[in-house]
């Protein structure tokens, strides 16, 4: 009797604002050599709210780790799931065999001192996403007028069809009044870009625990504003940037998912 061989868990923490469920197609690529999990929705669990540096977000992370697998998996996340999955691996190492970031750079020295001190005046930068997360809209008569709402826009013109149906799919619920509404709050979007940690500079200042890797957006605004030292001092030869923006696993998921595999296999073989 033949045994299919199991293939290796990999557990992926999605952007902020965007749940597990738009990433259906990059995912889809990666299930031919993972068993590709994920935490449906981060940041809105009462017991792990959002707070400074995201601590509590990245707790939750490790301890579904904890509860979910009885050995190491690798983890792999998309901006604010990156950074969450540093976090998790740091404080659980014996949970992880490698964390590969997804255009999640690490906002390091004076650009972190920066954005310590904005934090502590309450400054908004006029250029901060969180002013236009608090204006975003969230409410739509269906799922046909959310999708075409979003498909008239520029940033996503770029998105295959059906990323952008998973998107409204995974994003849009029902409202009990009528009509729908985004799932992922806009509140919680904009206290999650209110609170990007300003602490990961110390990371990249000691051996961490496990391999990581960082793939990137060539043309990703987020890498350019945060700065790309402190997350090449991390990465060291594990660090590549491929065709696209910050959002590159939804404008390209094959490539995305390519690169991420092809991350993995250097990671876990320690070239």
């Amino acid at each position: 009797m033949n045994h299919q061989p199991t293939l290796p868990i990999l557990h992926f923490a999605h952007a902020n604002s965007y749940p597990a469920g738009t990433y259906g197609m990059f995912f889809d690529q990666l299930r031919a050599h993972y068993d590709v999990r994920a935490l449906p929705m981060h940041a809105h669990n009462p017991a792990y709210p959002v707070d400074d540096g995201w601590r509590k977000l990245g707790k939750e992370l490790g301890e579904e780790l904890a509860q979910r697998y009885s050995e190491p998996v690798i983890l792999v996340g998309h901006s604010m799931g990156g950074i969450l999955s540093l976090l998790a691996g740091r404080k659980r190492p014996d949970l992880v065999r490698c964390v590969v970031l997804l255009d999640s750079p690490i906002v390091a020295g004076w650009r972190a001192s920066t954005l310590r001190l904005l934090k502590l005046l309450r400054i908004e930068s006029r250029h901060s996403p969180s002013v236009a997360s608090s204006r975003r809209r969230n409410a739509w008569p269906d799922m046909e007028a959310a999708y075409q709402h979003y498909a008239a826009k520029a940033m996503f013109a770029a998105w295959p069809e059906r990323v952008l149906r998973d998107y409204v799919a995974h994003g849009v619920e029902p409202e009990p009044s009528g009509g729908v509404k985004l799932r992922f709050t806009r509140e919680t979007e904009t206290a999650v870009y209110r609170t990007i940690p300003h602490h990961l500079g110390a990371l990249t200042r000691r051996q961490y625990p496990v391999p990581v890797g960082f793939v990137g957006g060539i043309d990703s605004v987020e890498c350019r504003l945060a700065g790309l030292d402190a997350t090449k001092k991390l990465a060291g030869r594990h660090f590549r940037q491929i065709p696209g923006g910050h959002l590159f696993p939804m404008e390209a998921p094959e490539a995305a998912a390519q690169a991420t595999h092809e991350m993995i296999q250097g990671l876990l073989a320690g070239k």
